[in-house]
């Protein structure tokens, strides 16, 4: 079965109000493209998961959220994106924040379809006091000790970028950092992938890939075959993080600013305009890869 789409026709497939997980971690394989697609359309009211970058940036600036669902949002080396920090002072959308460990806890009681993970995370802090919806649970086994029962998070959708992919879904992670992309895609009813190269099945289905798939294909919806669709994130190993960038696209935070920068970085007609915006694939190619 032949999987592929373009950005447009993923975005088309997404409802308002639904509640989508955005794989990736700050500002390492976000799927960019993709959210900007997110940005051109009308979809509103959405509840997003994630271990936040500018995709969460740019959906609170554009007025996209409804609810956000995160262990943390930042640049890495600039610690605060501003346009999540300024629409969460003003109030913009609701917010359910969580220990790291708590949000992977959430995504790996859905992929193993139970309604809750136990974890003494979050005992004696803000977390449960600040999240009602979140219970205390009592061991029924000799200890009787008192845990977190931290809820499955339930995606209607998970949007994740992959180094490569075919045209039936099986994908590979070549970076060092597939973090929690695999429960996303498990916890997902839909599973969108962008990828930065669509590949023959051979070059990814052998005993030297093997290793590096994330998920099965049979969980995969679609996916968008989008060069450099993580920038201005991190590509490993194709592009580092484009520092530069999202220093412009962090100072843009008054109306002014913020209409300049997505007039020439997101109301674009392709994601050919858009490289082409941003100083094109020698430039991006060009990117050191962080070190961690």
């Amino acid at each position: 079965m032949n999987k592929k789409m373009t950005a447009a026709e993923v975005v088309a497939q997404l409802r308002d109000g639904m509640t989508i997980g955005i794989g990736g971690w700050a500002t390492r394989r976000k799927p960019m493209a993709l959210v900007r697609e997110i940005l051109r359309s009308p979809l509103r009211d959405l509840t997003v998961v994630a271990y936040g970058g500018p995709d969460v940036g740019l959906l609170a600036a554009a007025g996209k959220l409804r609810k956000l669902i995160f262990g943390f949002v930042s640049l890495d080396v600039l610690p605060l994106d501003m346009h999540f920090r300024n629409a969460r002072q003003a109030g913009a959308f609701e917010v359910m924040e969580l220990d790291e460990g708590m949000v992977q806890l959430g995504l790996r009681a859905a992929a193993m379809r139970v309604p809750f993970l136990p974890t003494p995370v979050g005992l004696g802090t803000d977390v449960v006091a600040r999240n009602p919806g979140i219970r205390l649970v009592r061991s029924p086994y000799d200890d009787a000790s008192t845990l977190v029962a931290m809820p499955a998070l339930r995606l209607d959708a998970a949007l994740l970028h992959v180094t490569e992919a075919d045209e039936r879904g099986n994908s590979v992670i070549l970076s060092p950092d597939p973090f929690f992309d695999d429960l996303m895609g498990r916890a997902a009813e839909r599973v969108y992938l962008s990828c930065e190269q669509i590949v023959a099945t051979a070059k990814i289905c052998n005993h030297d890939r093997a290793r590096y798939q994330p998920f099965e294909r049979s969980v995969v919806t679609g996916v968008v075959e989008a060069p450099f669709g993580a920038h201005p994130t991190a590509g490993v190993p194709g592009y580092g993080i484009d520092i530069e960038h999202l220093k412009e696209y962090n100072a843009a935070t008054t109306p002014e600013a913020w209409a300049a920068y997505r007039a020439r970085y997101v109301d674009l007609p392709s994601h050919d305009d858009y490289l082409a915006a941003v100083g094109g694939r020698l430039r991006i190619n060009s990117i050191p890869p962080p070190v961690y």
